[in-house]
């Protein structure tokens, strides 16, 4: 209980690291993306601008048309050293789609043929911006062809993936630090929650066996009295209040019991131990005007001890002849299924709210709070079913659906 309580601390501060750790990076390098390609396009734009068809070419092309290409800039932004160091390549194509002119002074990075075929693609699109082959374009209408500059990013794509590479890298080694971190926290906080719950634990074992004594005196004594003076009204009253003290004892003592003990587990055949416990049950359900049905599948074998199973088998059916409706059905199965034991007691009965569905596994929790223990009953029957399912690696649930009632035990089988 206390492990899980510490999984769900740790995955609660990991998740909010987690979550703060990434939509901080994404909103850093989302923006940084959008702000690089709008320093790209406003750089291309101007370079674009600034470019000019050889004379030889200006005097050979057609007179120009009016056209929306060219945009105001700022002049002094071709003076900033982002303009000055970056490298630009242009290919100006006629509208009949023929070279015009390529002005590439890194020919050993990109070749001619290469930014050829590139810009005729991007003429063909629809595209005014975008990026290559780490080549940021810009495509432009210069009134008598079609202009398309080149600037190449790849020192500046290289830095970029260089920095995401060791964000996530030192990222990574930070999260493991707060990792190591939370798992000391959640210690920190669970540990006085498990040192209490130890402690009640212990004043439950130590209460049991310290009444266990006096209550069997008692019963000595009232059995002894009832020889000697015979039939009385508050002797009776005495042993039957008696008896009822020496149930709860025992109840502690067995809940003490399955959640401090270490099991000696051996291999047992569950399908047999799950039938001899459903015999007794038949007389005691028949006389409730009750029916009990059972499926169980043979030759189921699980690892523990065959004492705590029994009792589990015990309570659940017990709960359910105490939870039943007039002349219902009590349906036991025991089946396997993907390498697990599975125990089912169904019986038709009121819905148990949600809210209480894991509160009835809790000790002294009773649905019924107009009842206090006159049924011999206490609430402590599903704690240590609980107790004892969990000591075997095992889970146990409440599910309710169409008028019915189903506890559920699934243990690994072997």
């Amino acid at each position: 209980m206390f492990k899980k309580s510490r999984r769900k601390i740790v995955a609660a501060i990991m998740s909010v690291l987690v979550v703060l750790w990434v939509g901080t990076l994404g909103v850093i390098y989302t923006s940084s993306y959008f702000e690089m390609k709008k320093q790209n396009e406003e750089i291309l734009k101007a370079h674009a601008q600034m470019y000019n068809l050889p004379k030889v070419i200006d005097q050979m092309k057609p007179p120009s048309k009016p056209h929306g290409g060219n945009h105001r800039f700022d002049k002094g932004f071709a003076e900033t050293p982002r303009f000055q160091l970056s490298t630009f390549y242009s290919v100006a194509v006629s509208y009949e789609g023929e070279v015009l002119d390529v002005k590439n002074e890194q020919s050993e990075v990109h070749s001619d043929d290469k930014l050829k075929a590139l810009a005729l693609e991007i003429i063909k699109s629809t595209d005014e911006t975008g990026a290559e082959d780490n080549l940021a374009y810009y495509k432009t209408d210069k009134g008598s062809y079609t202009l398309v500059t080149f600037m190449d990013n790849t020192l500046l794509n290289e830095s970029a993936w260089t920095l995401f590479r060791y964000t996530l890298i030192f990222g990574g080694a930070a999260l493991a630090v707060f990792f190591l971190l939370s798992v000391f926290l959640a210690r920190k906080i669970v540990n006085p929650l498990e040192e209490s719950y130890e402690k009640q634990k212990q004043f439950i074992s130590d209460a049991g066996h310290e009444l266990k004594t006096p209550v069997s005196v008692v019963n000595a004594n009232a059995e002894l009295l009832s020889r000697e003076i015979g039939e009385n009204q508050w002797l009776q009253n005495i042993q039957y209040e008696n008896e009822r003290m020496g149930l709860l004892v025992g109840q502690l003592l067995s809940l003490a019991r399955a959640e401090k003990v270490a099991l000696q587990k051996e291999h047992i055949d569950f399908s047999r131990l799950v039938a001899g416990e459903a015999l007794p049950f038949e007389s005691v359900v028949f006389e409730k005007g009750l029916n009990l049905s059972t499926n169980i599948s043979p030759d189921i074998t699980v690892e523990g001890e065959s004492s705590q199973l029994k009792q589990v088998v015990s309570i659940l059916l017990d709960n359910a002849v105490c939870h039943s409706e007039d002349k219902g059905e009590i349906h036991l199965s025991l089946i396997k299924d993907h390498g697990f034991a599975k125990l089912s007691v169904i019986n038709k009965g009121e819905e148990i709210p949600k809210e209480q569905r894991e509160q009835i596994f809790q000790r002294f929790y009773r649905a019924d709070t107009a009842r206090s223990g006159e049924d011999k009953h206490y609430g402590l029957g599903l704690a240590i079913a609980k107790a004892i399912v969990l000591s075997h690696k095992g889970h146990i649930e409440v599910l309710c659906y169409d008028g019915l009632v189903e506890f559920r035990v699934k243990l690994a089988a072997v």
